[in-house]
């Protein structure tokens, strides 16, 4: 029968697609480390802000002591 081939190739087509699908979204963990460092740079670079706001100006006016001293 023609029809029953053209069901079964639709069948497997979704299924591979399915499959496809799974892989994709919750069996690849190649982007987790990626999501990880991502987190970990961002931490760093708020709290690297957050410690220039608070002691940036401090930090300043030692390196013009030193500048001057010479």
């Amino acid at each position: 029968m023609p029809g029953e081939i053209g069901r079964k190739e639709a069948f497997f087509e979704m299924t591979s697609l399915h499959t496809a699908i799974i892989d994709f979204f919750i069996r690849d963990e190649a982007g987790q480390g990626l999501v990880e460092y991502g987190l970990i740079i961002s931490l760093i670079a708020i709290v690297s802000f957050i410690a220039l706001v608070f002691i940036g100006n401090d930090v300043s006016t030692l390196l013009s002591t030193v500048g001057h001293s010479t």
